[in-house]
């Protein structure tokens, strides 16, 4: 299977991702819209990642490659290949299916909780600690199903058509780099300095265990995820 991830930051790119696909004997292209790539063409790969990216209100004249993104998306949730939204990635295919995105009451940055809804069709744990890095959140698109909630975030993520589309705020692809990268390369979401729910540098790397603890749950995300066409 080869998989197409679109990137917008130089410093917000697949982390544990690329090392999982690689793992599975999946190939992969990441196109880096930022500096200019143009998206790809659905038809070229089998799945398609949108990765995290700018917090805040973005618009077509701000970032040039988010029209040819959105309609990428469209097509996306049109057909019938896999389909996974992080952070960033989640907003637009969450505001691509008609749902509400806008800033959330607080800022969430570092590790937290996660309970799963209890109609989740997603194979992860009842509870599990997940690594955050958000302001921005969205409500439930329709005829999708809730994954989880974190205590600032009501609507962690959200499955729809039977699994082929998942949209995740969390971050379970994070590495100890990538979150020293976001840490020295990117301003922290608004808000963070005076939320209860945003953690210092010190707290998110103090534990290395953390990350190593997200691998298995990556990988029964993505591997239930790019099942979820073959066994539709």
């Amino acid at each position: 299977m080869h998989v197409h991830l679109l990137q917008h930051s130089p410093h917000q790119g697949p982390a544990r991702i690329a090392d999982w696909l690689a793992s599975m004997g999946h190939s992969y292209t990441v196109f880096h819209l930022d500096a200019g790539e143009l998206p790809p063409r659905l038809a070229d790969g089998d799945a398609l990642i949108v990765l995290d990216g700018p917090e805040g209100n973005i618009d077509d004249a701000q970032c040039p490659w988010l029209r040819g993104e959105r309609k990428l998306i469209l097509q996306a949730l049109n057909g019938n290949k896999p389909l996974l939204g992080i952070g960033f990635g989640a907003r637009l295919i969450a505001e691509s299916l008609g749902a509400v995105v806008a800033r959330g009451t607080v800022a969430e940055t570092g590790w937290h909780r996660v309970v799963l809804a209890p109609l989740s069709p997603v194979d992860l744990p009842d509870t599990f600690e997940a690594f955050m890095w958000h302001r921005e959140v969205f409500s439930l698109p329709d005829y999708a199903l809730a994954l989880g909630r974190s205590e600032a975030s009501p609507l962690q993520g959200f499955t729809w058509d039977g699994g082929r589309v998942v949209g995740v705020l969390c971050h379970l692809e994070a590495t100890a780099a990538s979150v020293r990268a976001l840490l020295d390369h990117q301003p922290a979401p608004v808000g963070s300095e005076t939320s209860p729910h945003a953690q210092n540098r010190a707290e998110m790397l103090d534990d290395p265990r953390r990350f190593d603890r997200l691998a298995p749950l990556l990988d029964r995300l993505l591997s239930q995820w790019l099942g979820s066409t073959a066994a539709a």
